[in-house]
């Protein structure tokens, strides 16, 4: 009995999806906006379950890296899926994020220091690799809404630096550089990746099947950039800050208003896709990839409405909340239904034996 729980664990790291920190940016967004909407008993609920998701999720990844070397390398030159790594650094931030909420800055600070360190090469190997292992036509087929999480892992960046900097005394000035730093680039990767998209929706198309839950971080990655905006646009009157602030502060406005308009273009994908394709709806880890983006949304616009005095907007940010709760709560359920049946399967013995 023993073998065999060991053998599920084993065949649990073993194929555990890159991405699979998605979970942590979602309820840690949801948990936040509850925060922000005082609603303090369900946030706190929310928040232990993101605290405690990272941690089994860390060292499920330290365990599947160590003995699994192979299968994380080759996800890791996977163009379909290696861009889901940044997912780490997304979850880490948001994690800091909520934790900084209830005032206190150590944690907050350790955390964004690893997230930083992460961004930082992973922006280089994951792209890197991508490009030394596959041929630039299998690199476009491969482009897909998982490329997005590597600007939304830059925005997470200056969500968690701004909140920080306030309280940073002499770090301020440091903080406001990195938050407007990875701003910026995340502004950038939003448009570069955006355009890769569009190109392989023109030349190549992408079959229904393709089209699942992470193309909704297009509207995530939009969403993060008006949350990261709306931080930044708070920030005290460092160099940096006084020289970016207006700017950025339209730029949240016109990303907010695109992210709008982009959620009925993808929920008509969606009713597409399953309606009209029959592609079965049933649980995978992306599903958290277009829960995050719910979330993000509706405390993008409660910061904003906060931030640049748009009550409006900080009212639908505040309903659609609720909304991003909901389909949290269904996400769940299905992922703990998921994980019962996959216990229950008979577990082959080459996982317990074999290393990827």
């Amino acid at each position: 009995m023993e073998v065999q729980a060991e053998s599920r664990i084993a065949r649990a790291v073993h194929t555990l999806p890159p991405g699979y920190f998605a979970l942590v940016m979602a309820t840690g967004i949801i948990s936040l906006g509850l925060k922000l909407e005082h609603f303090d008993a369900a946030s706190l609920v929310l928040f232990i379950i993101a605290g405690l998701g990272y941690a089994v999720l860390v060292v499920m990844t330290v365990w599947r890296l160590l003995r699994y070397p192979r299968a994380v390398v080759d996800d890791f030159a996977g163009p379909r899926n290696g861009f889901s790594f940044f997912t780490f650094v997304a979850g880490t931030n948001v994690l800091g994020a909520r934790i900084a909420a209830e005032g206190t800055t150590l944690v907050p600070g350790i955390l964004l220091g690893v997230s930083f360190a992460a961004w930082l090469v992973l922006g280089y190997v994951i792209p890197g690799l991508v490009i030394a292992r596959h041929p630039g036509a299998d690199i476009l087929k491969g482009v897909n809404g998982t490329w997005f999480i590597w600007s939304v892992a830059s925005q997470s960046v200056a969500v968690l630096a701004a909140s920080l900097e306030p309280t940073a005394g002499i770090m301020s000035d440091a903080l406001s550089i990195v938050a407007v730093l990875s701003w910026g680039i995340g502004l950038i990767l939003y448009g570069v990746i955006g355009c890769a998209v569009v190109i392989r929706v023109l030349t190549r198309g992408i079959p229904a099947e393709e089209l699942g839950p992470p193309y909704w971080v297009t509207m995530g990655a939009g969403a993060i950039t008006v949350l990261a905006g709306s931080r930044i646009v708070e920030m005290t009157d460092t160099a940096m800050v006084s020289v970016v602030r207006a700017p950025v502060a339209a730029a949240a406005v016109v990303f907010w208003a695109f992210a709008t308009w982009l959620i009925p273009a993808l929920l008509g994908v969606g009713l597409w896709r399953h309606l009209i394709k029959k592609v079965p709806l049933r649980y995978e880890a992306s599903l958290w990839s277009m829960v995050f983006p719910f979330g993000m949304y509706a405390v993008a616009g409660i910061y904003l409405g906060q931030a640049d005095d748009l009550p409006l907007v900080g009212r639908i940010g505040g309903a659609f909340l609720w909304v991003a709760l909901a389909v949290w709560a269904a996400v769940l359920v299905a992922m703990l239904a998921d994980l019962a049946v996959t216990w229950r399967r008979p577990a082959p013995r080459a996982d317990v034996d074999g290393a990827g």
